[in-house]
């Protein structure tokens, strides 16, 4: 006897329903994103500096000063766009803290804006660090966590997070993420507004140097996004994997030592650096980089570091070329941070002695670029 089929039961999936809603937190992170983005509002527009060339040359050098943040470097807006870009993801958290795998100015400005939110800030670095470099993260409110190998750092800073509950910045990774290249007042939309009554508005070139990339990131996009013909150079110091990966297409490079130009120059090519949209690499020998910052000094009565050399000597390779060629424009460069942190250093003859670099030759051919307007 054939039997009728049971009619058709429809199972019933039982509700879920998980709020986490945390109305506290988000009071905080309210407030947290208030103070980070009124430091913006304060501090944000730096000084556009011209440098003095003579006038029949028709080109404008033009650096952009980084080092009049409250931090004292271009890292300050890395640090506050890294801060803005975990706070709206949430990985940020009250009491919690923020741990970052560096020793040099990125570790100033992210302990300076941990202590803006007030929560506790932990740089990891080597053991060997000089003195001066952790005090002016323990001047910020930072916490200096040692380690003996220098390779350790990035290790031990995911496990330090993992271990307080707290959140790994990790700037190599997020640079470039965190960084609004379409406008919002970041470096590219300043550096045009500030130009837009000069001689030549629109440069012919923008130079930058690379420590996470996220800089020359945020210049090469704002350019394309806003339809310009400016365009980006990255200057890059020895014993720095940026240059040759980008000429070779192989971001796989490494180097085995690495870079004596504090900030920039990177042992790997970096997540944030994004090749792709560079249009011109330069490898500056470091001494050319030193000498460079030397005669900046004398042009403009300002000390600054090594990176700022470093992209002054490219951005003065691509004046020759244009007074060579006969074109009239402008060319735009930092000044990334203050030479006065590198006084026993880039400014002292025995260092350079210590470390082989003879700057002289490279004085005598900035002095003759002076004469000529041609570096040879």
């Amino acid at each position: 006897m054939t039997r009728d089929p049971a009619p058709f039961e429809p199972v019933v999936a039982a509700e879920e329903d998980v709020d986490r809603y945390d109305a506290d937190y988000r009071r905080w992170l309210a407030d947290a994103i208030r103070r980070v983005r009124a430091d913006a509002n304060r501090s944000a527009d730096t000084h556009l500096v011209q440098v003095p060339l003579p006038t029949t040359w028709g080109v404008s050098l033009y650096l952009k000063d980084e080092s009049v943040h409250p931090t004292g470097s271009l890292k300050h807006r890395l640090a506050r766009s890294l801060f803005l870009h975990a706070l709206c993801n949430g990985w940020i958290r009250p009491d919690r803290p923020v741990i970052e795998a560096s020793s040099g100015s990125t570790a100033v400005s992210e302990a300076y804006f941990a202590s803006l939110i007030g929560v506790p800030f932990y740089a990891v670095m080597a053991r060997s660090t000089s003195r001066q470099k952790v005090d002016l993260i323990e001047f910020r409110g930072g916490t200096c966590h040692f380690v003996d190998n220098a390779d350790q750092v990035y290790a031990v800073a995911a496990q330090l997070a993992e271990e307080t509950g707290g959140h790994y910045m990790d700037q190599f990774t997020y640079a470039e993420q965190a960084t609004d290249w379409r406008g919002n007042n970041n470096i590219a939309e300043s550096i045009f507004q500030q130009l837009a009554m000069e001689e030549h508005p629109e440069p012919a070139w923008i130079v930058a140097t690379a420590g996470t990339g996220g800089t020359s990131a945020t210049l090469a996009r704002y350019v394309r996004y806003t339809g310009r013909d400016t365009g980006i150079c990255v200057a890059d110091p020895e014993n720095s994997a940026f240059f040759p990966g980008w000429r070779d297409h192989d971001p796989s490079v490494t180097t085995s030592i690495g870079s004596r130009i504090e900030g920039i120059g990177r042992q790997r090519v970096e997540s944030s650096f994004i090749a792709a949209s560079i249009d011109r690499m330069m490898r500056v020998p470091d001494a050319a980089a030193i000498a460079s910052v030397r005669l900046l000094e004398s042009l403009i009565g300002t000390r600054a570091g090594a990176s700022t050399g470093t992209s002054l000597w490219a951005a003065l390779r691509i004046v020759s070329e244009m007074v060579a060629a006969g074109r009239r424009g402008s060319i735009v460069s930092l000044i990334c941070d203050p030479g006065e942190r590198y006084l026993d250093k880039y400014y002292s003859q025995e260092w350079l002695q210590e470390n082989d670099i003879d700057i002289e030759p490279y004085e005598r051919r900035l002095a003759e670029l002076l004469e000529t307007g041609r570096l040879r």
